[in-house]
Protein backbone atom coordinates (compact mmCIF):
# COMPACT_ATOMS: atom_id res chain seq x y z
CA UNK A 1 0.00 0.00 0.00
CA UNK A 2 2.90 2.37 1.10
CA UNK A 3 4.61 1.54 -2.34
CA UNK A 4 1.74 2.08 -4.33
CA UNK A 5 0.83 5.37 -2.93
CA UNK A 6 4.30 6.60 -3.14
CA UNK A 7 4.49 5.52 -6.67
CA UNK A 8 1.04 8.02 -7.02
CA UNK A 9 2.67 11.11 -4.95
CA UNK A 10 0.87 10.35 -2.02
CA UNK A 11 2.54 10.42 1.56
CA UNK A 12 0.80 8.16 3.65
CA UNK A 13 1.35 6.42 6.90
CA UNK A 14 0.37 3.82 8.73
CA UNK A 15 0.71 2.15 12.57
CA UNK A 16 -0.43 -0.93 13.22
CA UNK A 17 -0.84 -2.64 16.40
CA UNK A 18 -3.20 -5.98 16.83
CA UNK A 19 -5.82 -7.29 19.90
CA UNK A 20 -9.43 -7.52 21.20
CA UNK A 21 -11.58 -4.83 19.61
CA UNK A 22 -15.11 -3.54 20.89
CA UNK A 23 -17.84 -3.82 18.76
CA UNK A 24 -20.39 -0.86 19.83
CA UNK A 25 -23.26 -0.76 17.14
CA UNK A 26 -21.47 -0.64 13.86
CA UNK A 27 -18.51 0.98 15.04
CA UNK A 28 -15.04 -0.43 16.72
CA UNK A 29 -13.52 0.84 20.08
CA UNK A 30 -10.97 -0.11 23.03
CA UNK A 31 -7.28 0.34 23.97
CA UNK A 32 -6.48 -2.00 20.50
CA UNK A 33 -7.80 1.17 18.57
CA UNK A 34 -6.29 3.90 21.18
CA UNK A 35 -3.10 2.40 20.77
CA UNK A 36 -2.85 1.79 16.66
CA UNK A 37 -3.95 5.33 16.61
CA UNK A 38 -0.97 6.78 19.01
CA UNK A 39 1.92 4.95 16.87
CA UNK A 40 0.41 6.69 13.65
CA UNK A 41 1.36 9.64 14.79
CA UNK A 42 4.88 8.70 15.55
CA UNK A 43 5.32 7.71 11.67
CA UNK A 44 6.76 10.04 9.02
CA UNK A 45 5.02 10.19 5.77
CA UNK A 46 5.77 6.56 3.48
CA UNK A 47 6.39 4.96 7.08
CA UNK A 48 4.74 2.01 8.33
CA UNK A 49 5.12 1.47 12.39
CA UNK A 50 4.05 -1.31 14.43
CA UNK A 51 4.21 -2.26 18.22
CA UNK A 52 6.24 -5.18 19.03
CA UNK A 53 3.30 -7.12 19.78
CA UNK A 54 3.10 -6.98 15.81
CA UNK A 55 6.60 -7.50 15.29
CA UNK A 56 6.37 -10.83 17.85
CA UNK A 57 3.78 -12.57 15.39
CA UNK A 58 5.15 -12.45 12.65
CA UNK A 59 7.95 -13.51 13.54
CA UNK A 60 9.49 -16.02 10.75
CA UNK A 61 7.35 -14.70 7.94
CA UNK A 62 10.73 -12.52 6.73
CA UNK A 63 9.39 -9.04 7.22
CA UNK A 64 12.50 -7.04 9.09
CA UNK A 65 11.74 -4.15 11.69
CA UNK A 66 13.90 -1.28 12.60
CA UNK A 67 14.18 -0.37 16.30
CA UNK A 68 12.36 3.29 16.78
CA UNK A 69 12.92 3.09 20.31
CA UNK A 70 10.16 2.82 23.65
CA UNK A 71 7.87 6.08 23.79
CA UNK A 72 5.38 7.21 26.45
CA UNK A 73 2.07 7.27 25.07
CA UNK A 74 -1.12 9.12 26.56
CA UNK A 75 -3.21 6.69 28.01
CA UNK A 76 -0.72 4.07 28.33
CA UNK A 77 0.87 2.94 31.59
CA UNK A 78 5.08 2.50 30.62
CA UNK A 79 6.82 2.62 27.43
CA UNK A 80 5.68 1.22 24.36
CA UNK A 81 8.20 -0.63 21.81
CA UNK A 82 7.79 1.14 18.54
CA UNK A 83 9.31 -0.66 15.10
CA UNK A 84 9.37 0.68 11.57
CA UNK A 85 9.06 -2.12 9.04
CA UNK A 86 11.09 -1.89 6.62
CA UNK A 87 10.58 -1.80 2.79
Amino acid sequence: LIVRARALGLPIRAGIHTGECEVRGDRLAGITLHLAARVVTLAGAGEILTTSTVRDLVNGSGVTFRDRGAHSMKGFDGQIQVLAVDQ
